[in-house]
Formats: structure tokens, sequence, C-alpha cells
């Protein structure tokens, strides 16, 4: 195994010298047919080879950067260090996670804040709308054209990075945190008792599948019928919503949700968005005709992703509130929530192009204060015979502590989740309402209940709490 290991490192270490071997050639190649100044066409079709190139090169560095990172993980695999070195990945992933998806989300929130709002009168031939803007002590003018400038500039700057990384680090965050602990945090057997590895594939093939049905109502003409598109594609996301909650734990569940919603998002910007945008800066280089469609197509996918956004945050943030995920209708919770969050989007973008509506906001706002008061818990059990904490804290230390615990044992986490610990009566004593709603309200905790806490044992705490949560003996 430590040999195998050592000959892989060793192979990708000469990718990598040869990736950096070929980015410097042909840097200086494209330094050539500069100096050079040869013919136009040949100088813009060298250049666009350089540049399909170096994408390239950077999506390899990507790759192999990930499978040194997935082979130095199945070093440690089963050794005192996988633990903390599961911790670490899940840390960097996620702080990449939040960082691109935070450049990201703030650029479809500009751009399409700044279509609504352009400017239409008084312009020019080849102008589609201009806007004044200030900020940090500066003045901007944009303009957008119609299709493209008669030349384009030496320097364009796209926005794609932002989306593939967000994806790809939201992608290696699901292997993270899911599929390398398949078997604690993506399969409840009390949903779906099956192998951990029929839970990855089920999740990694619901993502393809769900962009490929996305992709092709795309290209039908539901895409030029708003409300009709916005409808089927709504129940279509209800049915995988529900489907999630049928085949795996709750809170993975929504988070395949959210990656579901992701991947069409990237999907876009990858499939549809950016060659579109190479197709009209192509032909303009040429100057031969493009089709008006193409660029109108593309901004219609970028569209779809603003709406996607709110959706996508609710979903990162769901898993610190069981009373969504750990409802009965999760799954109806979870579509509430998306209409509601999408809604509410949609109403930004028509003010934001001058136009008012007297029911989206209104409606939209009913529905996240509908969920808030549908999910509220509903008392459990009656009346209690006296329960003394002994009985209480000896249940904790059987189903809690591998986790909760200054020194946990549990094969996955190396130190306290959220750092909550219960170790002493006092710790245990200043966590009761985090206790009476995960354990006792939406029983989603222990985590898919590993530690196969029972229904008396859970009445038990709350007959403690609802009692005054005493710890004096």
């Amino acid at each position: 195994m430590n040999i195998a290991l050592i000959t892989l490192l060793f192979f990708i270490i000469v990718v990598l010298l040869l990736i950096n071997k070929t980015t410097y050639s042909l840097t200086f190649l494209e330094q050539k047919i500069e100096k050079d100044d040869k013919d136009r066409k040949e100088d813009v079709f060298q250049k666009e080879k350089i540049t399909d190139s170096k994408a390239f090169n950077y999506a390899a560095m990507v790759f192999v950067f990930l499978l040194i990172g997935l082979l130095v993980y199945l070093g440690v695999k089963g050794t005192a260090y996988e633990g903390h070195m599961r911790e670490w990945m899940n840390i960097v992933v996620r702080l990449l996670h939040i960082t691109f998806g935070i450049a990201w989300i703030g650029t479809s929130f500009y751009f399409v804040g700044m279509e609504n709002g352009f400017n239409k009168e008084g312009l020019r031939d080849e102008i589609a709308g201009d806007m004044w803007t200030v900020h940090g002590g500066g003045f901007y003018f944009i303009e957008k054209y119609k299709i493209a400038p008669k030349e384009i500039p030496k320097h364009l700057h796209w926005f794609k990075y932002e989306a593939y990384f967000t994806w790809l680090s939201g992608f290696c965050l699901l292997f993270v945190v899911y599929y390398f602990n398949a078997s604690s945090m993506l399969i409840d057997p009390t949903i779906w008792n099956v192998e951990p590895w029929v839970g990855v594939a089920v999740g990694m093939g619901s993502l393809a599948l769900g962009y490929l049905i996305y992709d092709l109502m795309s290209r039908t003409p539901l895409l030029k019928k708003p409300m009709w598109f916005g409808l089927i594609g709504f129940a279509i996301a209800c049915l995988f919503a529900y489907f999630y909650t049928q085949v795996f734990s709750p809170r993975a569940a929504y988070i395949h949700f959210g990656a579901l919603l992701g991947t069409c998002m990237a999907g876009n910007v990858f499939f549809c968005i950016i060659p579109s945008q190479k197709a009209m800066v192509k032909a303009a280089k040429e100057g031969t005709y493009l089709d008006p469609w193409l660029g109108q197509f593309a901004r219609l996918r970028s569209f779809h992703n603003n709406y996607f956004t709110m959706p996508v945050l609710f979903v990162m943030i769901s898993n610190h509130f069981p009373s969504t995920f750990g409802h009965e209708y999760n799954w109806l919770i979870l579509a509430a929530i998306t209409l509601g969050t999408a809604g509410l989007k949609h109403y930004f973008n028509l003010r934001e192009q001058g136009k008012m509506s007297t029911y989206v906001f209104p409606v939209s706002l009913l529905i996240l204060v509908s969920v808030a008061f549908l999910s509220a818990p509903i008392p459990k059990g009656g009346a209690c015979s006296e329960v003394e904490f002994p009985v209480v804290y000896q249940i904790i230390k059987d189903r809690c502590q591998q986790c909760h615990s200054s020194k946990p044992t549990d094969k996955i986490w190396t130190s306290a989740p959220n750092g909550l610990k219960f170790n002493t009566p006092d710790e245990i004593k200043a966590q009761v309402d985090q206790i009476m709603q995960r354990v006792v309200i939406t029983e989603t905790m222990p985590n898919n209940n590993a530690t196969g806490m029972l229904p008396e044992e859970r009445e038990m705490i709350r007959c403690w709490i609802e009692q005054g949560a005493k710890i004096e003996e």
C-alpha cells in the first residue's frame, strides 16, 4: 500500500512538472507571436489556442492537487491521523467553498442588478444600456453592447472561475463530509439500509440526472414561457427533494438538493454561458455574423442562476436548523423555503427594473412565515414520573459522549462538534435547550441515531428537562 502511494505521488509530481513546462512553453510562444507580428487571423488563432491550452493546464493542476489530497487521505485512513486529517480537509475545503461562493453569488447579484437597472434611453446604436455607479470613492461608467464591440479589447476579463471553483470546492466538500463518512453521515439505516458505495453512486448520479433534465427543459420552447418553465421546474425540484429525503439522512438530503441546484448553476456557466461568450468574441474578432439569440440564451441561463442563489444559500446553512431538516415533512419544508426565497429574489429583480408587484413580496414572505409556524414542535409525551439526574447522565454518557466530550471516542469527530461537551453536570445543564430540540423534539441527535438511543430514553430526558433540569443529588 505504501509503495503504491509513493509511486502514485511520484507520478503526480512528474505530471505537475510537465504541466509547468508546457505552460512556460506556451507563454514563450505567445511572446514570440507578438514579437513577429504575424498575420492578424493567424495571431488570433494562435492566441486562442494558447488560452485554451492554459485553461486545460489549470484544470489539470487542480485535478492533480485534488488527487494528491485524496491519496493522502487514503494513506492515513484507518490510522490515528484519520479524524484529524478529515477535520482539516473540512476546514480548508469549506473555507474555499465559502470564499468562491461569495465571489460567484456576489457577481451574479451585481450583474443581474446592473442588467435590471440599465439606462436604455439616448444610447448609441450599438449600445443596449449604460449605467453610472459610485463605489469606494470613485465613479464608474458601464456600457453593455447589443452584441459585441467592433474591436475586442486586448484585456478582456472573464467571469467564470468563481463558478468553477465554487462547484469544485462544493463537490469536494460533499466527499469530505458525506461520502468519506457515508456509513454515518449519508446513510441512515432507518430510511434506506444500503452499502455506502450505493448511496454515493445514487448521490452523484442524481446530480448528473438533475442537470440533464434541467438542460433539456432549457432547450425546448418552454424557455420562452417563464411562468410555465418555473412551475414545471419547481415541480421537478420538489420531486428531487422528496426523493432525497427517502434515501438519505435528513441533513444529507438537504445538502444534495443544494448540490443539485449548484450543479445546474455551474453547468449553465460551463456548458452555455461561457461557450456563448466565446462564440461572440470569436465572431467579433473574425468579423463574421453572430446570431443574437446566442447571447440571449446565455442571458436567460444567467437569470436562472440568479434565482437559484437564495435556495442554495439556505441549504448551505440549513444544517444548523434541525426544525427544518428534522421535521416529519422535511421535503415539503425544503420546497416551501425554496419557493419563498426564490420569490423574494424575483421581487427584488422586479424592483431593480422599476416594476412594482402587489403580491410577489407578501406572498413570498407569507410562505416563509407559514413554514416557521407549520414546523413548530408538537408537544411530546404526557405525565412524567420523577426522573433523577444520574439516570439522565448515564443516558448521555452512553449515547452522546462519544462525540460531545473533551476526548471524543467517535471515529469521525476528533473534537466535540460545535464545541458542545457533556462531560460535567454543569455542561449538560447549560445546553438543555439544545438537547430538548435535537434529542427530544426533532430526534436528529445522535446523528442518524448511531448510538441507538431508545424512545424511552428520549422520554426520560424530556421529563427531566420539563421537571426543571435539576442536577443536584
